[in-house]
């Protein structure tokens, strides 16, 4: 794979994030078939160059063509996984006919299973184990629409193949979004997952007014939670330091862009988490994988206070005011 080659790609899934992959790489000149479900949607990339439904009002390179099948993966040097991480594994399932052996598989979600608990390269290697896929992360600090608006962006590629690493960081990077490598693979992926959680955490905060000094506490010990996790899931600790780690959660805390944090915002105003999730008309991956995170968190044997009581305000109606109560008062400890 040669970044000055022109490269066959298919993004599979037409939200937010996918739209501005596919344009992304159909800037850097290769060729792009963005899969989705909707043809309505499918109708507007192709005649009037715009995603109506999540990115409208902003203009996609003219080269990205949509499709609503998955008969394109058969012929892509790079598919990219952009679908909802709860989705992921009944997707791979049914399109697995259409992949090659060693195909090469970029994943742009960011999530945990809740039914096995697996990150999405766990699902990945699992569901495909026979094809013996190629498997990459991107994960970082990117808001979609700003991506489309050319803002500078940085993000990292967690792949365990460095080689390919190198080559795929290439492919996805332009003057104004650069991709960074790392071979931690597990650890991109969970520092992608846990942020969500500690956005709606910091959402909450700031909806119950507590002021800066909540939330900059919030996103400090939120970090430390998150590396706590990961190394107990088998990754490094410095990742949680880098763009999927610190990066993104500085992000998803404090831009109001974020699903995640409007979720907490609202919570936080007192309003429903049922009319919350149904307005916002696009997927909050950190609702499922607070789920997720809590079920792992006692697997694990980890101390997860903060998701212990975002857990308890999404799934057992804690009201916000007595979830932070309990957080301010546990036992005292060092640092």
């Amino acid at each position: 794979m040669d970044k000055a080659r022109v490269l066959r790609a298919a993004v599979v899934g037409g939200g937010s994030w996918g739209t501005a992959l596919a344009h992304l790489l159909a800037v850097g000149g290769h060729e792009v078939r963005l899969v989705l479900r909707d043809a309505a949607v499918a109708a507007a990339v192709n005649s009037r160059h715009e995603n109506p439904r999540y990115l409208p009002g902003r203009r996609l390179h003219p080269a990205v063509r949509a499709e609503t099948t998955s008969a394109v993966l058969a012929e892509a040097d790079v598919t990219v996984l952009a679908v909802p991480c709860q989705q992921v594994r009944s997707f791979l399932e049914t399109a697995k006919s259409r992949l090659a052996p060693g195909a090469v598989l970029v994943n742009a979600a960011k999530g945990l299973e809740t039914m096995r608990l697996e990150t999405v390269g766990q699902m990945t290697l699992a569901v495909l184990d026979d094809l013996k896929p190629r498997y990459a992360v991107l994960s970082g600090p990117s808001f979609a629409a700003e991506v489309l608006d050319r803002r500078p962006t940085a993000v990292v590629l967690g792949c365990a193949d460095e080689t390919l690493g190198a080559r795929l960081r290439g492919v996805f990077s332009t003057e104004w979004f650069r991709c960074y490598s790392c071979t931690d693979v597990i650890g991109v992926e969970l520092g992608g997952a846990l942020k969500n959680v500690m956005a709606i955490a910091a959402g909450l905060c700031d909806g119950l007014g507590f002021g800066h000094n909540a939330r900059a506490a919030l996103m400090t010990r939120g970090l430390a939670e998150m590396s706590r996790l990961g190394v107990a899931r088998g990754a490094q600790a410095r990742t949680f330091m880098g763009l999927s780690g610190l990066g993104d959660l500085t992000l998803t805390c404090t831009g109001d862009l974020s699903r995640n944090r409007q979720v907490g915002l609202r919570l936080g105003r007192g309003e429903a988490l049922e009319d919350i999730t149904a307005s916002l008309g696009m997927v909050a991956e950190g609702v499922k994988t607070t789920e997720a995170v809590y079920a792992l968190a006692g697997e694990l044997g980890v101390s997860a206070p903060i998701t212990g009581a975002v857990h308890a305000i999404l799934y057992h109606r804690k009201p916000p005011r007595a979830a932070v109560t309990e957080l301010m008062t546990r036992e005292l400890k060092e640092e």
